[in-house]
This record gives C-alpha cells, sequence and structure tokens, in this order.
C-alpha cells in the first residue's frame, strides 16, 4: 500500500512515463457528464459505496477518481453550499485536501496498486489479498477526520482471486460513509459479485482536441512539441492520451506500425517479424514496449469482436478463449519472469489459430 514516504524511491505502478500523476493532474479533460452525475447521486444522498469507473487505458478514469475522492474528502456534507452550487469536482490546488492527497498522506484516503517487489526489482503481476488486507484493517477504524473513508484501487483488473474476494467481503458490509472507486480498463473481468454490488460509469474515449490539451497540460517534453505532432498523435491514439504520450516517441510509433502490420494480416503470420518483435522485449528494458504490444493485442481483440457483433456467438467465442488464455499466459510469465519470446510465439500462432477458426 503507498505511502508518501516512498514516493521518491518507488516506481508507481500506476504513473505512465514521466507524465504526471492522476492525483496531480488537477485538470479533467472532458467526462462532463460524468461528473454531474457523481456530483447529483452524492447530492442527493444516493451515493453508492462502490463505483466502477471503465473505459480503456489513458482516457481519464484514474484523473476522474482522484477529482471525485479529492472533492468528498473536502465537502463531507453534501448538503453544503458549496457543494450544492458546485457545478464539477474541481477543487483548488491551493486546498489542503489536494495537497495532503498529492503527497498521499490523507489518514483517510488509502490507494491499492500492484506494489514494488524489492527482490526482483519490479512491480507484483497483480493487487494481492495483503494489500486489500489493509484496506479492510483501514475501514475498521473510525474516519480519522470525521468523514468519508475513500480508497482507489488501480487498476480492480489487476485484482487476484483472493484480493477480489477479500474486496467483496468489504463492499458488501461496508461501514458507514465509506467510498470505494473501482478504476477497470476490461470491467467484464472483474468478479460479478463485485460487479453486482457496484454503480459501473463506462468512460468514452476523449475528443481529439481534449487529448491535445492533456498533452499540453503534462509539461514537458509534450508541452514543447509541434501542434501537429500533437494532433497526429493524438487522432492515432483513439481517445486515448496514454496511446498519444507513446506514440510521440519515436520508437513507440514504430512499435505500434510494427504491431499494427502484423495484426492487420491474420489469420497470416509474418514469422520472421514476429520472431524479431520478440527479441525486442526481452529484458527489463523491454518491458515498456511488452505492456504495449499486450495493450495492443487486447485492443485488436477487442475492436474485432465489436466488428463482428453481429455474427453470432458461436463466431465470436474463439476470440473470447484466445483473450483469456493471452491474459493467463502473460500473467504467469511475469509472475515466473520467464521468457517472454515463447510467450510472443505463441501469442500470434493463438490469434492466428482464433481468426481462422472464427471465419469459418
Amino acid at each position: 500500500m503507498a505511502r508518501a514516504k516512498d514516493m521518491e524511491i518507488l516506481p508507481e505502478s500506476d504513473r505512465f512515463l514521466d507524465a504526471p500523476h492522476p492525483r496531480e493532474t488537477q485538470i479533467l479533460f472532458g467526462h462532463d457528464e460524468e461528473q454531474k452525475q457523481i456530483l447529483d447521486a452524492y447530492r442527493a444522498g444516493r451515493l453508492p459505496q462502490a463505483w466502477i469507473l471503465g473505459g480503456r487505458e489513458g482516457i481519464g478514469k484514474a484523473t476522474l477518481a482522484w477529482h471525485f475522492a479529492r472533492f468528498i474528502l473536502a465537502h463531507p456534507d453534501p448538503n453544503a453550499p458549496d457543494v450544492q452550487a458546485a457545478t464539477d469536482l474541481t477543487l483548488s490546488p491551493d486546498h489542503p485536501v489536494s495537497k495532503r492527497v498529492s503527497a498521499l498522506s490523507h489518514g483517510d484516503l488509502l490507494l491499492a496498486r500492484r506494489e514494488w517487489d524489492q527482490k526482483t526489482k519490479k512491480h507484483f503481476t497483480r493487487i494481492r489479498a495483503e494489500d486489500v488486507r489493509r484496506l479492510i484493517d483501514l475501514y475498521h477504524q473510525a474516519a480519522g477526520e470525521g468523514g468519508w473513508r475513500v480508497a482507489i484501487l488501480d487498476s480492480a483488473d489487476d485484482l487476484n482471486k483472493e484480493s477480489a474476494n477479500g474486496l467483496l467481503k468489504l463492499i458488501e458490509e461496508p461501514p458507514a460513509r465509506s467510498l470505494f472507486l473501482l478504476i477497470a480498463h476490461r470491467p467484464a473481468d472483474i468478479l460479478p459479485t463485485i460487479r453486482s454490488r457496484s454503480r459501473m460509469m463506462t468512460l468514452k474515449p476523449l475528443a481529439k482536441g481534449d487529448v491535445v490539451l492533456a498533452l499540453k497540460a503534462a509539461g514537458q517534453p509534450w508541452s514543447r512539441m509541434k501542434g501537429a505532432d500533437l494532433e497526429g498523435a493524438a487522432d492515432r491514439g483513439q481517445g486515448s492520451v496514454r496511446e498519444a504520450m507513446r506514440l510521440l516517441d519515436g520508437a513507440g510509433l514504430a512499435l505500434s506500425q510494427k504491431l499494427e502490420g502484423l495484426l492487420s494480416r491474420l489469420p497470416e503470420v509474418d514469422w520472421l517479424a514476429v520472431h524479431d518483435l520478440a527479441d525486442t522485449l526481452i529484458g527489463r528494458d523491454g518491458q515498456e514496449d511488452f505492456e504495449t504490444t499486450l495493450t495492443a493485442v487486447f485492443d485488436w481483440i477487442d475492436a474485432t469482436v465489436r466488428l463482428n457483433a453481429g455474427a453470432g456467438a458461436a463466431r465470436l467465442a474463439p476470440y473470447a478463449q484466445v483473450w483469456e488464455k493471452i491474459a493467463a499466459s502473460a500473467r504467469e510469465t511475469e509472475a515466473f519472469n520467464l521468457d517472454r519470446r515463447p510467450l510472443i510465439l505463441s501469442i500470434f500462432a493463438d490469434l492466428a489459430a482464433a481468426t481462422h477458426s472464427a471465419r469459418t
């Protein structure tokens, strides 16, 4: 569980590159309607104990969660005049709550995420049961400041079976004035019993203009880039600031183009290119490109399923099966620090087989 004293020395699994962390981001671009829904629910006394904020990576889910957390911690009374007059969840960066949240030093706020493993010198592949137990310990205590207790999970996709069951027990019998914000890139993978006890809010990809504004607001090096480059990355990033940032790196763009080429040819496979790709993803230096590759593969499966939604369940079943197989194999590879090359080769073999099966 993250604490402020760790921030300077330990990498954060929920921070991308050198961009500001979502808790440090004071402007939320887009998602005006979602903010209104949250405010309406809070002011009406209909705030559910758990929210699932779903959507693809990099569209502002975590930023919305941190805005939500800051606002409710700073305004514990939904009937207060400033809450009733609010038009969004913005809180001044000079507010004491904003400063304490940014420093992860607010006693009624906890963050569950993949923690740093000092032995392997990389992040754990999952949010562990002991991470969730710390949440349980917090919620067994009275709110330190007499208001709300807020927990952010980034992301709920990273829960394992044990930690998901531990979270479920907490959500089933939540203490008064407690709030759980579950960030989910693939909400369908969350334990169904957790989904049934949470309010689902699916965020749409950002508009191109909002992605450009977010890139400029993120500071250097993005704020110094040419407008045409920012717009090009925003256009290719499909509403994701994270993806646009990756594409603005020359190597990231080259990898993206290579993956697009390989995936577009399926069920045919250019095995020479796949072997070349696999060789670039080995070791610690290839971690970011490995994650990018997995994201591209899952995005391709999702897009293919949406494109063929009318083909019937039987035709779509191979894609669901290959998604589950790839996800499980990737987790195992990371958990046991296995060579990534066999995984990459098997991914494209499995994708080719699934595509062929779905078309016949």
